[in-house]
């Protein structure tokens, strides 16, 4: 006899506020109890010292995660003058100091060299796995981490505030593997500064915004109230590029059986009018549910993720 997974079966979004010394992992366990969810992940890491948008993807929604890691994003961050530490943000040992304050004309001068794609060195306190360990669990052991430069996408990168000598606050919208406390060292290194993160907040994940995001604290009164369900979001809101089909009942049956279908020409030059250049995904709708998200090949819809909603 099979086992009964523990939980309920509940599928959907969440757009956490994550607080601030709160890690991701810890955050998805809070919401995972708040809920009773049998699954629960996160799509991308957010470190413990940042807050924002940390989406969660509980039940079904879990099969969607891969689309919103690949999500474009936005932060917001200061950086402090005159200190570089290990970990290039305010919890790392301090490792070089300096006098040098850039104004902020410098800084907006700079600024242009690391927009559109750039040679990124990822920081040696990082998620990254080397040789099967992760980066900043060698690096804690003494060890020392060299990581090879990869290429990342930053599409806009603006000075929101200069509140005084010492700090400069940004805003960047950046693809998906940019890290914000590596461009904060290469910033501060291009201007002769020592530098690092003293805040970090991420304002967006795909469509999720730091404005709908929903606080801990809030998600855990609506719980006491039985009402937590009133933040879930359904289980296509990470998937905001890929076309939607809608489909009939017959072939919803056989796409969660795993069979393809086939569709008319209509519906083929309607869904490739819609395609993102070099996609195939197509996300197959029935009424108004999530039936599987599937490849379009040779006019036929073939299911690659099959939801039970």
């Amino acid at each position: 006899m099979a086992r009964r997974k523990r939980g309920q079966a509940i599928s959907g979004w969440i757009n956490l506020d994550k607080p601030y010394d709160l890690t991701s992992t810890h955050a998805v366990g809070r919401i995972r109890r708040l809920f009773d969810a049998q699954k629960a992940g996160h799509a991308g890491t957010l470190d413990p010292l940042a807050t924002g948008v940390l989406p969660i993807a509980l039940g079904e929604a879990t099969k969607t995660v891969p689309f919103l890691v690949d999500a474009d994003k936005s932060y917001r961050f200061t950086i402090a003058w005159g200190r570089t530490t290990a970990t290039y943000d305010r919890e790392g040992e301090t490792i070089a100091e300096s006098d040098v304050r850039p104004t902020l004309a410098q800084v907006q001068a700079v600024l242009p060299r690391f927009v559109g794609e750039i040679d990124q060195i990822p920081p040696a306190y990082s998620a990254i796995k080397v040789d099967g360990e992760r980066a900043y669990d060698l690096a804690r052991a003494g060890e020392t981490v060299e990581l090879a430069s990869r290429k990342v996408n930053v599409f806009d990168a603006r000075v929101v505030d200069a509140e005084d000598p010492d700090h400069v606050t940004l805003e960047v919208d950046c693809g998906k593997g940019t890290y914000v406390r590596a461009l904060v060292r290469d910033i501060a290194e291009a201007l002769g500064a020592c530098g690092h993160v003293s805040a970090l907040r991420r304002t967006r994940v795909g469509r999720f915004t730091e404005q709908s995001a929903v606080a801990l604290e809030l998600l855990e009164d609506l719980g006491h109230k039985a009402r937590q369900s009133e933040a879930l979001l359904p289980v296509e809101t990470a998937l905001d590029d890929i076309p939607v089909l809608a489909v009939t009942d017959e072939d919803a049956f056989r796409l969660k059986q795993g069979r393809s279908i086939v569709l008319v020409p209509r519906q083929v030059e309607a869904v490739k009018a819609r395609l993102k250049p070099g996609s195939r995904t197509v996300s197959a709708m029935s009424g108004g549910s999530m039936v599987a998200l599937c490849e379009m090949r040779a006019g036929r819809l073939e299911p690659s993720r099959v939801f039970n909603l």
